[in-house]
């Protein structure tokens, strides 16, 4: 049965807070509240130098104020927590950007500072850290017209840092999405000024868009440095880029047979180029081979006519004979002086077959005095016949 319970008057002691006889306040009760927070404040007061005062029921009350010491105490703590709270270390590749209430005041450089909060403020800027923007990523941004009204899909990407924090932070709203937009508008301007194949070969499309780009920069004065950029893709839409790759092939194999055709050129003029200085110098010696036959004839006649002079009928008789033996030596036919009859035509046919197979057929034909071989009439003896009958007419009386 519970303690409290009408008719269990043997538990009625038994109270769970031991409180005996229904009685409050006993030596073994739980404490009051009211107790123990004055006993708080008055062990504070103690602290900060305050007194105690007497009170109803033997409780103590606070009878002082805070003392001086109290006060200039929690100042100086306060104060302490305060100059603690101002110290910042920049790191290295930063710059710390002070403000003194929302406005610029300066910029500090790696190390410890200070700065009286609640009057001014730190802004933290990466200056060193190498950040990145991409043009292209959707179809919208890529798609680009060209100088000649054609359509690439171009792909772009940026790579910039900051060169002075405080513009990067009061110039512009947002640094990163000006870039992008820069980025674009400077792409889009160099692509438009270009040719279709201008910009599939990728000359130097980067470069000029660098370059373009970081006067877009500066004009906006986003304190951003364009580091590197990249023309990651270049190609004709998906749509048409078969009939361009055909037309890429197309103009391979015309560089590739203009290249054949300057290696033919590089062969074959050479060899021109020897052939006509070979025919020329044989040109040459022929003119002179000619020249010195005919001085040497030129002298021999003066010589002759010289002889001449002083025996003419020995000199024409000894002509004569020497024409003839000339002549004679190549002739193959016989002739027989038959007296008192009629003259005898003999030719030698074993003597000529047996020459004939000695030579091969490549020997001069003593009748006709051309080659068997090459039908080119030979130089010399036509020489020697035409001066023969030179000297058969100059020596005829």
């Amino acid at each position: 049965m519970a303690w409290n319970e009408p008719g269990n008057s043997g538990d009625k002691d038994k109270d769970p807070w031991g409180n005996t006889g229904g009685k409050k306040g006993g030596n073994d009760g739980p404490p009051d509240l009211e107790d123990v927070v004055k006993n708080l404040q008055d062990k504070v007061t103690s602290i900060f130098g305050g007194r105690k005062g007497g009170g109803g029921g033997g409780r103590g009350r606070s009878g002082g104020g805070m003392s001086a010491t109290g006060f200039s105490l929690i100042f100086v703590v306060i104060l302490a927590v305060w100059a603690f709270s101002g110290i910042y270390i920049v790191t290295d590749g930063t710059r710390g950007v002070v403000l003194q209430f929302g406005e610029f005041r300066a910029v500090t450089n790696p190390g410890p500072h200070w700065y009286p909060r609640f009057i001014q403020s730190v802004e933290i800027v990466e200056v060193d850290k190498s950040r990145s923007v991409r043009v292209g990523v959707n179809t919208e941004e890529s798609l680009m017209l060209t100088k000649d009204e054609n359509i690439v899909d171009v792909k772009f990407e940026v790579q910039y840092k900051v060169k002075d924090a405080r513009d990067y932070l009061f110039n512009v709203a947002n640094p990163d999405v000006t870039i992008r937009t820069a980025t674009e508008s400077a792409l889009r301007e160099i692509v438009g000024t270009s040719d279709m194949n201008y910009v599939l070969k990728r000359n130097d499309v980067a470069e000029r868009t660098g370059k373009l780009l970081q006067v877009i920069l500066e004009r906006y004065d986003t304190g951003l440095l364009v580091e590197e950029v990249n023309l990651v893709y270049s190609e004709a839409p998906e749509q048409v880029k078969p009939a361009f790759d055909d037309v890429n092939s197309a103009e391979q194999d015309r560089d590739r047979f203009i290249e054949e055709a300057r290696k033919y050129q590089n062969q074959i003029i050479p060899i021109a180029r020897g052939e006509a200085a070979r025919v020329e110098q044989e040109a040459e010696a022929y003119k002179a081979e000619k020249i010195a036959r005919a001085e040497g004839d030129a002298k021999r006649f003066n010589q002759l006519l010289v002889e001449y002079k002083k025996a003419p009928k020995v000199t024409r008789e000894r002509l004569y004979i020497e024409t003839m033996e000339e002549v004679l030596s190549n002739n193959r036919k016989v002739m027989i002086d038959v007296k008192k009859g009629n003259n005898l035509l003999y030719i030698p046919v074993d003597q000529l077959n047996k020459q004939r197979q000695q030579t091969g057929g490549g020997q001069m034909d003593s009748s006709s005095g051309v080659s068997a071989t090459t039908g080119v009439p030979e130089r010399k003896d036509s020489r020697d016949r035409s001066r023969s009958r030179s000297r058969q007419m100059e020596v005829q009386p």
